[in-house]
């Protein structure tokens, strides 16, 4: 799996990627392991929404769900464009950004969940925002789960696995 990134956003992630040059184009390629058995009792028919403003990290979730064998996935640049996706069809997760234009993802959490047909979708965070008390301010909105970026493509594996099937993606592929 590889994704193309603009050099501002690889010094962002080459902490936890393997970068490398193609060609020579000033693009950076991204290697981003997947390791371990994609699980054994999955349902492919999981449908996602995956909401943050910079495409090409809905892109990396895209192809990360795609190598878990996810194929239903819709995609929203902010959440006033996700929320009336999320009145208008069923969805099995929300993967979302907290930092987007218009509606961030802490009040697209807030509205999920006092909006009573969606209180019970499960809700990701995928964000670059690591203070303690925003941690805790997507806890108590009721966020399932919460990834800090940059993350590798395992560490969504499993919180993905997690929330959908009530354990990490290793602990299932060990007890299979």
């Amino acid at each position: 799996m590889h994704f193309t990134y603009s050099d501002r956003r690889a010094a962002y992630h080459r902490p936890r990627c393997q970068p490398t040059t193609r060609g020579g184009t000033r693009s950076t390629v991204f290697r981003l392991p997947l390791t371990g058995a994609v699980p054994i009792r999955m349902n492919p028919n999981h449908r996602f929404l995956v909401v943050d403003d910079f495409a090409p990290m809905r892109e990396i979730i895209r192809k990360v769900l795609n190598e878990l064998g996810y194929h239903h996935i819709q995609e929203a640049n902010d959440g006033a464009t996700a929320l009336p996706l999320l009145q208008s069809q069923p969805f099995d997760l929300l993967i979302t950004d907290w930092n987007m234009p218009k509606l961030p993802g802490i009040d697209l959490l807030r509205t999920v969940r006092s909006t009573p047909a969606l209180a019970q979708l499960p809700v990701l965070m995928v964000t670059a925002e690591v203070k303690r008390e925003q941690i805790i301010a997507a806890t108590q909105a009721g966020v399932n789960g919460y990834i800090i970026k940059p993350f590798t493509a395992k560490a969504l594996a499993d919180k993905v696995h997690k929330i959908l099937y009530g354990k990490p993606q290793a602990a299932s592929a060990a007890a299979s």
